[in-house]
């Protein structure tokens, strides 16, 4: 099982110098990960489905990541998850490459389609739309990582004559990780991704999201990763592991001292 810590760019993880001491407690650990949220802005006052008040810190992800990277040598960085639907899709394709490249390989490209439709309405972004333009730009992505000459012609974004260097340095770009539980996202990860990510789930809801995305070819040779909605023990990550998980990413909570010792225990947990 691999662990990780989820929040590493937000709460008292949006201080860098409260971050940069988390990630090297868990580099030294032997944590494997720490990843990111995203929301590009919050409705104020709040107000359903927003996960949290419209003050809350959350630094940009790709500007967190790449400021954990200078200061780490070997743990992963994950965007858990970048709001793909919302992006530019080639601004998105340099700025992970980027990444990818000063990271040195050790990116984690989480994506989703997105469900705050107050985040859409002030980008601009048809709500509607969030699930074509996942699945297209995930093609664009990947055109822009790979191809020698690269092109596309889409329904929102069509290029052709262009470069964008450096590429990633892991082959074929950073690894796609699919968030969601729909059905649409499951067949997205099926079929363009390599792994899955569920948020706040037990052991029963992810076992029926791992059969379910089984169904859908590729789906059983997916990397399954899930923040329990519990704190982890022995047991419980025996559990995970029994129903297919392969990663379990741990919420941290939002004091420095209480994010230091759950990383000491959780750091063993990654042997079982």
């Amino acid at each position: 099982m691999k662990i990780g810590l989820f929040g590493i760019n937000s709460g008292i993880c949006a201080d860098p110098d409260v971050a940069k001491r988390v990630v090297r407690h868990a580099e030294l650990a032997g944590i494997e990960s720490v990843w990111t949220g995203e929301h590009v802005v919050l409705p104020d006052p709040r107000q359903p489905p927003s996960p949290a008040a419209p003050d809350y810190a959350m630094l940009h992800p790709s500007t967190n990541l790449a400021f954990l990277a200078a200061v780490t040598d070997s743990v992963k960085l994950g965007t858990g998850i970048t709001l793909i639907a919302q992006r530019n899709p080639l601004v998105l394709a340099k700025e992970m490459a980027s990444l990818d490249y000063i990271s040195k390989g050790r990116l984690i490209l989480g994506i989703g389609a997105g469900y705050l439709y107050q985040e859409f309405d002030a980008l601009g972004v048809p709500f509607r739309e969030r699930g074509a333009r996942t699945d297209e730009a995930i093609k664009v992505l990947r055109t822009l990582w790979n191809d020698p000459n690269p092109s596309f012609s889409g329904r929102f974004w069509r290029f052709e004559n262009i470069q964008a260097m450096p590429r990633p340095v892991q082959r074929g770009g950073p690894p796609i990780v699919v968030g969601g539980t729909s059905e649409a996202a499951l067949k997205r990860s099926a079929e363009s991704a390599q792994g899955w990510y569920g948020f706040a789930m037990n052991v029963e809801q992810t076992r029926e999201i791992v059969r379910r995305v089984s169904q859908y070819p590729g789906g059983a040779d997916l990397e399954v990763s899930v923040t329990p909605s519990m704190r982890l023990d022995q047991n419980l990550v025996q559990e995970f592991a029994s129903v297919g998980v392969h990663r379990l990413i741990s919420l941290i909570p939002n004091e420095e001292a209480r994010i230091l010792q759950l990383i000491d225990d959780l750091a063993p947990l990654g042997d079982t």
